[in-house]
């Protein structure tokens, strides 16, 4: 319960409360103990109590003194504490407790360890951006000689199997644009450009470029314009399509695809292709996961679908897939969003 209401502001004034008094209670109870004893000892000597009762009115005078000034002692230590668990190991250059010889000890060994943790920490964060920094670079980079060999393809269309050699151009263009979406991702603090899009703008793109692999797989389109435009970041919506669209032309080798709208906002990607098992679907979202269709094609990084939900995570779509092996796969974005008011 205590681990709960730190991960809150401050911690409330109730439960400070009890947390102390269950601190106090032995001594309370001690104090308790003596004035029992002594009240006893004196109504079996038969002594005057008067005297007595001026000795507990004076020991719990003194006793909830000591409870006052243990109160601001306790209250330092609490804000402290909740000062170091907000700020994650933040040290500061807070004195000990110099009337705890065990608190020194604990916290000196603790302000150890949270040094090194911190040094560990911060030379991990920039090893991690330093490579960050290095993949981004490269992939930037090679996106040079992929524009290359694409143009001396369309210069020379003499060239000997130049329908593989295209179509596995674009899968590697594809995989490069998929590493740099995923690095674009990991940047939490990059703001969403939110827009009304027209659906039929990014299906068409999505198409023009992966129209080579229609024709030279000779796959249907069973397509017609949907008139629709949701509100979204038209970047990251292109994103999504295209991986989708990549996936179903991936492992649809005869027939045809299906792009069509349900309910009025559900955008539905369809295929014949080689479909997926049953017990792979609750899966297909995690990273790295490639189920049975990866292991026999070797073309699978397991890293599309996941890519894919975490776009739609990031954008309010739902995104969900119905397959079955040897039967196709429907893939539903749905961009219908909870009802809200803007106040001026």
């Amino acid at each position: 319960m205590l681990s709960a209401e730190m991960n809150r502001t401050q911690l409330p004034l109730k439960l400070r409360l009890k947390s102390f008094f269950i601190l106090m209670l032995p001594k309370f109870l001690l104090v308790l103990l003596i004035l029992g004893t002594f009240g006893l000892l004196f109504f079996l000597s038969r002594t005057p109590l008067d005297l007595y009762w001026y000795g507990v009115q004076l020991s719990l005078f003194f006793l909830f003194v000591s409870f006052f000034f243990e109160w601001l002692r306790y209250s330092k230590k609490t804000q402290r504490a909740e000062t170091i668990h907000k700020m994650g190991l933040e040290l500061g250059n807070s004195k000990l407790d110099r009337a705890d010889l065990s608190e020194r000890i604990y916290q000196k060994q603790y302000n150890k360890l949270a040094g090194e943790y911190l040094g560990y920490k911060q030379s991990e964060t920039e090893k991690s951006k330093e490579q960050m920094e290095y993949f981004s670079l490269w992939l930037h980079q090679i996106k040079t000689p992929i524009a290359a060999i694409s143009l001396i393809l369309q210069q020379n269309k003499e060239v000997s199997g130049q329908k593989q050699m295209e179509q596995e151009l674009l899968r590697l263009d594809d995989y490069t644009h998929m590493a740099l979406n995923y690095l674009k991702l990991e940047d939490v603090g990059k703001e969403l450009d939110l827009e009304w899009v027209s659906i039929d703008e990014i299906i068409k793109e999505t198409l023009k470029k992966y129209s080579i692999l229609f024709i030279y797989n000779k796959i249907q389109l069973l397509y017609q314009p949907l008139e629709k435009n949701f509100l979204t970041d038209r970047q990251w919506l292109q994103v999504l399509v295209e991986q989708i669209l990549s996936n179903s032309l991936k492992y649809t080798k005869t027939g045809k695809i299906s792009i069509f709208l349900e309910n009025g906002h559900t955008l539905v990607i369809e295929d014949t292709g080689a479909g997926i098992r049953q017990e792979d679907l609750p899966k297909i979202f995690e990273k790295g996961y490639t189920g049975l269709n990866g292991r026999l094609h070797e073309k699978s990084t397991g890293l599309g679908l996941f890519l894919s939900k975490k776009i739609c995570n990031r954008l309010g779509h739902g995104l969900h897939i119905e397959s079955e092996l040897g039967s196709g796969t429907k893939v539903y974005i749905d961009f219908k969003r909870p009802d809200f008011q803007l106040f001026d």
